[in-house]
C-alpha cells in the first residue's frame, strides 16, 4: 500500500503531465511605445501605444533574450508562463517527497549500535 508521501508524489506527477503541453519558459513584461508617425499623439501629450507584451528568458548562451507576443496570444502565453511556474514548484515538491520516501525506506540502526 502506497504511503501518504507516495500518493502525494504520484498526484504531483500527474499534474506535471497535464501542465507539460502548455508550458512556456520565461517571464512577461509590458511596454508602451511611441510609433513612427511624428504627428501621432504618442509623441506629445497623448498616451503611448500599448501595452505590448514580451517574454524574456535566458538563452542557451546565458544571455537574456525574448520575443514579442501579439495581442491575440496574450492569454495563451500567460497561461503557459503560469504553467511553467506551477511545474517548477511541483518539481521541487516531488524532489522533497522523494527524499522523504527514501528516508522512510532507509534501515534504522538500533540504539547503541555503532556503524562500521
Amino acid at each position: 500500500m502506497p504511503t501518504r508521501a507516495e500518493q502525494r508524489r504520484d498526484k504531483a506527477i500527474e499534474r506535471l503531465l497535464e501542465l507539460a503541453p502548455q508550458m512556456l519558459f520565461g517571464s512577461s513584461s509590458q511596454t508602451y511605445r511611441t510609433c513612427g508617425n511624428p504627428n501621432c499623439r504618442c509623441h506629445s501629450t497623448g498616451p503611448k501605444h500599448g501595452p505590448h507584451m514580451y517574454v524574456n528568458y535566458k538563452g542557451e548562451d546565458g544571455r537574456t533574450t525574448g520575443y514579442y507576443v501579439p495581442q491575440a496570444f496574450h492569454d495563451r502565453v500567460q497561461t503557459g508562463l503560469d504553467a511553467w511556474r506551477e511545474f517548477y514548484a511541483l518539481s521541487k515538491e516531488i524532489t522533497e517527497l522523494n527524499r522523504k520516501i527514501m528516508d522512510a525506506e532507509r534501515p534504522r540502526k538500533k540504539r547503541g549500535q555503532r556503524g562500521t
